[in-house]
């Protein structure tokens, strides 16, 4: 039985600090595997340190919609050459749209998601996308995309509409579960993922940030997928084992056979 995290941030505390004790705790957990993702390129150096030591890490080069403002030389050349650097930089993000809180101009995170998904494009690796309260604009960005191109795309920490999900999913979209859909006033969301295709989901902690319940209000960290898997086992009517199985299958369809090069 395998579980893989598609979407944690190793390269912040409190987890750097005591990074082989969290990875020692995922694998009492089984979680065999880590994706560890770049929102930042002053951060991208610590996070190829941590795939080069850390034969279950894996990682990604891309700047996060908050930081576009800071980024404003990043283009899709650039993420390419960044990709390149390690053999184990499987993805490209995470990007996308924010404007919940705006923290960038909408149009500094329009043209950075536009440039991260020219390089996706370019080196057919997937992308990222993190998506808030901009259904509307992220959806005319990815089927602009999408339509003409065998572009590969996930949807981390997934919590807009129903609505939404399923037209990501007619695009070719895979989604992925947070620690969000354990909420007790998440109900909506929970119903969203009862009817996700199995065979379009993965999950995530998203850590340190969103622990699922019974944890949530405590740091998070990549052991604690287990009760977003168990959560979304019963909700599915999934034995536990076949959920971690079909997320896993659907992580290596998305991101390819996982090679330990450096």
């Amino acid at each position: 039985m395998m579980i893989i995290d598609s979407h944690c941030h190793l390269n912040y505390e409190p987890m750097y600090s005591s990074l082989k004790e969290v990875i020692a705790r995922a694998k009492t957990k089984n979680v065999d595997y880590l994706l560890t993702i770049s929102t930042v390129d002053k951060d991208y150096e610590k996070l190829l340190s941590i795939i080069k030591n850390n034969n279950e890490v894996y990682g990604t080069y891309g700047i996060h919609p908050h930081e576009a403002k800071n980024h404003k030389e990043i283009n899709s050349k650039l993420i390419v050459e960044k990709t390149k650097m390690n053999k184990k930089i499987i993805g490209i993000g995470e990007t996308g749209l924010d404007f919940y809180y705006n923290h960038s101009e909408k149009s500094e995170q329009i043209r950075l998601f536009n440039e991260h998904i020219i390089a996706g494009l370019k080196t057919s690796l997937p992308i990222i996308v993190h998506t808030r309260s901009a259904e509307k604009e992220t959806l005319n960005i990815l089927n602009k995309h999408m339509k003409n191109n065998n572009m590969k795309v996930l949807i981390h920490c997934f919590t807009g509409s129903y609505e939404f999900a399923m037209k990501l999913i007619d695009l070719g979209c895979y989604i992925s579960a947070s620690g969000v859909v354990t909420f007790r006033k998440s109900t909506d969301l929970a119903n969203t993922f009862k009817n996700i295709p199995n065979d379009r989901l993965l999950v995530e902690t998203d850590s340190p940030y969103l622990s699922p319940e019974p944890l949530r209000g405590k740091k998070n960290e990549p052991s604690h997928i287990t009760h977003t898997v168990k959560f979304l086992s019963d909700l599915k009517g999934i034995a536990y084992e076949d959920l971690c199985k079909l997320t896993s299958k659907n992580f290596f369809k998305l991101f390819g056979d996982l090679n330990t090069g450096s």
